[in-house]
């Protein structure tokens, strides 16, 4: 997409769910349009299939847990409290029935108003390929949320929820190579800026400075639409 071909993001909205793959996925950008948003009085919680315990030079059960701490310590930066992780096991995550019955049941917990999720496509939009969790939790996130609006699929006495949810408007992924919407950050990078930060270990073990590339991020969507900074999300309406 070029210039200005974005449009704004309908932030109407009181209560969402963001679910992801691993810690740290949500601060590559969305933890700053969370930040804007708790910052307005709304409510976001966070959902991890996995404590990222295959993302460090450290034995998994040493690893699982630190990451975990950090994404907690990550998600109070943006004024985020609810923070859950599923026991899908890090870097083997697949797409299937069990995937889609976790995160309906949480869709129906939550019974948010939106959803936010991370690119499910294969690539980011140019020649690395997107690896198997994000496109595989992505995807289930998706289909999740029609599963929960059905209560003929993973009825109450498989996923202890109460009843279906058939009130998320819209799901807004993250990182997408086909973005459609924006969200003006103007701000908020800094608090997003931090808020990766939190995940130090991570970071060290990747050796990438946070403050370069989400600054460099959120101005070059910002300048598509017009503002300092922006994160996009490709919007799909229910």
């Amino acid at each position: 997409m070029s210039a200005g071909d974005l449009q704004p993001l309908d932030e109407s909205w009181q209560r969402a769910l963001a679910i992801a793959a691993h810690p740290d996925d949500f601060e590559y950008g969305m933890a700053s349009a969370v930040a804007k948003w708790t910052a307005a009085g709304k409510s976001v919680a966070y959902l991890l299939a996995t404590r990222g315990e295959a993302g460090l030079a450290l034995p998994p059960h040493v690893a699982g847990p630190l990451r975990e701490e950090e994404e907690r310590r990550s998600a109070a930066v943006v004024g985020v409290s609810d923070v859950e992780f599923l026991d899908h096991r890090d870097g083997v995550v697949e797409y299937g029935l069990e995937l889609r019955r976790d995160l309906s049941a949480a869709v129906r917990r939550h019974r948010p108003e939106i959803v936010l999720t991370i690119n499910h496509h294969d690539t980011w939009g140019g020649p690395s390929f997107n690896m198997a969790d994000h496109r595989n939790v992505g995807l289930a996130a998706l289909d999740a949320v029609r599963d929960a609006a059905n209560p003929w699929i993973f009825p109450p006495s498989t996923t202890q929820a109460a009843e279906a949810w058939d009130g998320v408007r819209m799901v807004c992924i993250a990182g997408s190579p086909r973005a459609t919407h924006a969200v003006d950050v103007s701000g908020f990078l800094e608090v997003g800026i931090a808020s990766l930060r939190e995940h130090a270990a991570y970071l060290d073990h990747v050796g990438t400075e946070a403050d370069s590339w989400l600054r460099g991020m959120a101005e070059e969507t910002g300048a598509r639409i017009g503002t300092e900074h922006a994160v996009s999300f490709e919007v799909v309406q229910r």
